[in-house]
C-alpha cells in the first residue's frame, strides 16, 4: 500500500487540528502540527523565519515516515495550513519524490464562521495557540490563495 501525505488546506478556524487529529488515528498518520511547537520552542510572537525552519525540520520527519511506510503502514498529516499553491505543489512533489502520494483535504468556511470560531478559541487559548485578532484574520485572508477547482481535482481520490 503506497504511503499517503494529507496536507492540509485552510485558515485558522478551518478546523485543520480538528481534521488532522481524526486521520491521524483514522489513517494511522503521524499528525505535524507547527502550532505546538512554535510556542514551547520559540515563545509567543515568534514567527516568520523561525515557522520556516521548524516546518523544513517536521518534512525531514515527515519524509523518513513516508520513506518507512511500507513496513510501518504510516500516513502523514502535516497541518500548516499551506496558503500559497507553491507551497502545495512544492510538498506534492516531495511526497512524490519519496514514493507518497498526497490527498489534500481543504477547509473551505466562510468569513464570520472563521471568525466565531477563532473569537471561541481567543477566550480558552491553550499554550500552543496564538491569539488571532480580527485584523490577523483580514490580512491572512488576503494572502489566502484559495485552491481552485482545477487544483483540487489533480489529486487522486481517497
Amino acid at each position: 500500500m503506497q504511503p499517503t501525505l494529507f496536507p492540509l488546506v485552510g485558515l485558522p478556524g478551518s478546523g485543520k487540528t480538528t481534521l488532522a487529529r481524526r486521520l491521524e488515528t483514522e489513517k494511522y498518520a503521524l499528525r505535524l502540527t507547527p502550532d505546538e511547537w512554535m510556542l514551547p520552542l520559540f515563545g509567543a510572537g515568534e514567527s516568520g523565519d523561525k515557522r520556516d525552519v521548524l516546518e523544513g525540520l517536521l518534512w525531514t520527519v515527515a519524509a523518513r515516515a513516508l520513506n518507512r511506510a511500507l513496513s510501518l503502514g504510516l500516513n502523514v498529516v502535516l497541518d500548516y495550513g499551506l496558503w500559497g499553491r507553491w507551497e502545495r505543489d512544492a510538498y506534492r512533489a516531495k511526497a512524490e519524490a519519496v514514493g507518497a502520494r498526497a490527498e489534500l483535504r481543504f477547509l473551505d468556511v466562510p468569513h464570520d464562521e472563521l471568525w466565531r470560531r477563532i473569537e471561541l478559541r481567543n477566550q480558552n487559548l491553550t499554550p500552543s495557540q496564538p491569539y488571532i485578532s480580527a485584523d490577523d484574520l483580514a490580512s491572512f485572508q488576503a494572502v489566502f490563495e484559495r485552491p481552485d477547482a482545477a487544483e483540487l481535482e489533480s489529486y487522486p481520490p481517497a
